[in-house]
């Protein structure tokens, strides 16, 4: 019996309750102190780095002091005097003794030598002239001869002594080909050195311009 008084009993109070019996509703007003937050944490992400660093040395700078070095005041005002030194004049001179000779090729002709065992052999005719200021001695004249066959025996012909001032005819021979053009050279050496070579691609035919025997190998005054 008690049981059915108390269920009606809490039905009635938990009505009441859900109802505060205002029919306007207060405006509510604002918390006087209000409700502290916590202060959230910040967390910033480390980079792990991983392998050695290397770490920028730092550049060493150096000022370059600039000295400046005064120069000298010249206190003697006077002007400089400039002594002209004498120059040594040279006068060339020729030297006292210097051998020259001049070869020269007159011509040539053709002949058969049976004394000496040969066929057709070539003759020159040359004139060697001192054209220097020291008398050359022991001349020997030799002739070269491009189609040359045996060495014949005036193939060389020697002068003892040509004075300044003076020539000498010569007659060389050599071996030559039959009905041949013969390029020759004439070489001249003496006690005083040797000359250079005169040359003649073909020696042209002498005919009766050929020097009397009697003036060869003999040293005659040059002409003017």
């Amino acid at each position: 019996m008690k049981m059915k008084k108390i269920i009606p009993t809490l039905l009635c109070f938990f009505l009441l309750a859900a109802c505060n019996g205002w029919s306007v509703q207060p405006i509510p007003f604002p918390t006087p102190f209000p409700i502290i937050s916590p202060t959230p944490s910040i967390y910033t992400a480390t980079p792990v780095v991983i392998g050695p660093t290397h770490i920028s040395p730092t550049p060493f700078i150096t000022t370059a002091t600039t000295t400046v070095t005064p120069l000298p005041t010249n206190t003697n005002l006077a002007s400089p005097t400039f002594t002209p030194t004498p120059v040594d004049t040279i006068t060339p001179t020729s030297p006292a003794n210097t051998p020259a000779l001049l070869i020269q090729i007159l011509g040539c002709n053709t002949s058969i030598d049976i004394t000496h065992g040969m066929g057709e052999v070539t003759n020159a005719f040359v004139t060697l002239k001192n054209t220097g200021n020291v008398e050359l001695t022991n001349l020997t004249a030799t002739l070269y001869a491009l189609d040359e066959g045996r060495e014949h025996p005036d193939k060389t012909v020697k002068v003892p002594s040509l004075p300044v001032g003076y020539q000498v005819n010569l007659k060389l021979t050599v071996d030559s080909t039959y009905r041949q053009e013969t390029p020759i050279q004439v070489e001249v050496k003496s006690e005083q050195g040797i000359f250079p070579r005169e040359g003649a691609a073909s020696c042209r035919d002498i005919g009766i311009f050929a020097p009397s025997p009697n003036t060869l190998n003999t040293p005659l005054p040059s002409n003017p």
